[in-house]
């Protein structure tokens, strides 16, 4: 572990003052917190959209207060792009095109290395919204070091960071089908469904768009007992008619 460290070190000593696409999750989390660690001048920038929960900008916003840091936080309106809410096998490079254009855009007005969250662990194939962060020439230095989800996690467990176990978590537009059209309506109905399973104590699933009902996911250890499954119907039936419990796919994480 030392050696990655240490790589990472020589990194942010070649490269002082550092812009973070900054989402709160467990690998933004833990780079911000090595990047002050190893002394650079970072800076947080959170683009709330509708693809995101709010409680996603809460998480940012307190992690980066108990690292002593305050993120920026800047708006986007993805469902403005008719690529991008036509929902097609590209939508994920389109949408990281516009979120990271005005992530580069800000970080040569600063002077600034623009960075992200990718870590080792993370698939090196032509991803689409993969392609989008090279063409803008954003850089992943915990790729380059060599931690590993699983180096992340116990990195910031140590250091005292709440997001060492948190979940990971797609964005809202990944629990509509591909070629399904996005509307902020269906995105918010599943936003206002998810809420509520969290509510309920549930911390990894999903709640997917399937012609127009709701699919439940959760994983095999959280499967409900038959009395359970009543309380998560009543749950989720404010924001969708029918409402499905899947059987069959139980594991969940993308």
């Amino acid at each position: 572990m030392e050696e990655k460290w240490e790589k990472l070190r020589e990194w942010f000593a070649e490269n002082p003052k550092v812009l973070i696409g900054f989402s709160g999750g467990v690998d933004s989390a833990f780079l911000l917190a090595a990047a002050k660690e190893c002394g650079a001048e970072a800076l947080p920038v959170f683009i709330k959209t509708p693809f995101q929960p709010d409680f996603e900008l809460r998480d940012a916003e307190q992690l980066a207060a108990s690292l002593g840091i305050k993120p920026e936080v800047l708006t986007a309106d993805p469902l403005s792009d008719p690529e991008i809410m036509a929902n097609g096998s590209e939508r994920c490079y389109y949408c990281k095109r516009m979120l990271f254009s005005m992530l580069r855009r800000l970080a040569d007005e600063r002077r600034a290395a623009l960075i992200d969250g990718t870590n080792a662990s993370d698939p090196e194939d032509d991803r689409p919204g993969m392609r989008a962060l090279r063409e803008l020439g954003a850089q992943s230095p915990l790729r380059i070091a060599g931690f590993t989800k699983a180096d992340i996690r116990a990195e910031s467990k140590k250091r005292g960071l709440f997001t060492w176990d948190k979940p990971s978590y797609a964005c809202l537009a990944t629990r509509v089908p591909t070629g399904t059209p996005l509307d902020g309506e269906t995105l918010r109905k599943v936003e206002g469904a998810e809420d509520a399973l969290f509510r309920m104590g549930y911390k990894d699933f999903r709640v997917r768009v399937f012609h127009g009902a709701a699919r439940v996911q959760l994983l095999k250890e959280d499967w409900p007992d038959e009395g359970k499954r009543g309380a998560i119907l009543a749950a989720v039936r404010p924001y969708f008619d029918t409402v499905l419990l899947d059987m069959a796919l139980r594991q969940v994480r993308e």
